[in-house]
């Protein structure tokens, strides 16, 4: 198996070369309207913005700023296949100008856009982005009624475009079946509140490139798209970033596309994907782990599941998991345009977890975890 993951630097936010349908699951996070560290990016493409925030007019700033994103929706419905998910990270904005302090519901906007281009809209997602900064609490500390609630969440809202997505062929089966995520997984990623999402890229984008792009956390991307694609989809970010997206695409076995206004983050993205195979077998490989101390704890509790994977022969919950495998990267290679990456996979297991796992009840939950863990 092998996937490409492809960027386009386009100071028009262009995704004119995206082919019309072509595109499995759209995950990204654009610029939060309303936010001063975006001011500039904003004002940089309409003047009238800069203008209506230097005399203290938020609202008409705010509106013309969502006139932006709606130009990157419409194209994000052109380029998504019919059955296709969209899944939109955002927050809305708090803020004072001319001394009227009030916020700026940037889901609830961009929840319209969609909604007036024919999008389903799917139950979305809270996820905690909590601070224990002292000066977190706005207003006038203990007295009513000046004291303002701190938001400390943002959005991630879902829709899909058409009818459900189908699978009909006995390959295309397949692959839904081989991209199954587990039991206990399905339990946490399926709620509506996500409380333990932490930090960036895994370490692999330095600090400051991240404040500057205000790149969101690599589990987010990561399971949105195992969440709402299967191996081999095509996953775009429009707002591309430093790469989160098409580093979190390549680690789950899907292509990717991303398009990015700023293109000094074009070398940052590039480097982010040549490092990220290692990270990649890595983060899969505690994925798996995980999964082990949960059998090990699971069958302590209540006794021998029920279904084995096929792969790994290790203990699941359900039979849709028995063909799960997470593919290991084994390369990746740099086409001569150097903004497109190819990376290849094993099509074998990871033999740290492919050994036999008993089926009869143990005396120690211990002796569940795989050889090599």
């Amino acid at each position: 198996m092998q996937t490409t993951a492809k960027l386009i630097c386009s100071p028009a936010q262009s995704m004119a070369e995206i082919a019309d349908e072509s595109v499995d699951l759209i995950v990204t996070s654009p610029p939060y309207p309303m936010v001063a560290m975006w001011d500039e990016v904003f004002a940089l493409q309409d003047d009238r913005i800069g203008e209506q925030l230097s005399c203290g007019n938020g609202r008409a700033a705010f509106a013309l700023m969502h006139e932006l994103l709606d130009a990157v929706w419409l194209e994000c419905n052109r380029v998504l296949k019919p059955g296709g998910l969209a899944c939109i990270n955002i927050g809305d904005a708090t803020r004072t100008l001319a001394g009227d302090f009030q916020l700026y519901s940037n889901h609830s906007r961009i929840l319209s856009s969609f909604l007036d281009q024919g999008f389903a809209a799917l139950p979305d997602i809270l996820w905690r982005k909590q601070t224990n900064a002292p000066n977190k609490f706005m207003g006038s500390g203990m007295l009513p009624v000046g004291a303002y609630v701190t938001y400390e969440h943002e959005y991630v809202l879902v829709f899909r475009k058409g009818r459900r997505r189908t699978f009909t062929t006995a390959k295309e089966k397949a692959k839904r079946r081989e991209s199954a995520f587990f039991w206990e997984e399905r339990n946490v990623w399926f709620s509506d509140v996500w409380i333990d999402v932490k930090g960036t890229s895994q370490g692999l984008v330095d600090a400051t490139t991240r404040e500057r792009s205000a790149a969101f956390p690599f589990e987010l991307a990561y399971r949105l798209i195992c969440m709402f694609s299967v191996k081999e989809d095509v996953v775009l970010d429009p707002f591309a970033g430093t790469g989160t997206t098409l580093a979190a695409a390549l680690t789950a076995g899907r292509n990717s596309v991303g398009v990015e206004i700023d293109e000094t983050l074009g070398p940052v993205v590039q480097n982010l994907l040549c490092s990220t195979p290692a990270a990649a077998n890595k983060y899969n490989r505690a994925r798996l782990a995980r999964h082990a101390e949960w059998v090990a704890t699971r069958t302590a509790e209540s006794g021998p599941l029920k279904y084995e994977n096929r792969h790994y022969r290790f203990p699941v919950m359900t039979a849709q998991e028995q063909d799960l495998l997470l593919n290991e990267v084994t390369g990746i290679a740099s086409e001569p345009n150097g903004m497109t990456l190819v990376a290849r996979y094993s099509e074998e297991p990871n033999g740290c977890f492919a050994a036999h796992w008993p089926t009869a009840p143990l005396d120690s939950p211990q002796t569940l975890l795989p050889i090599g863990y």
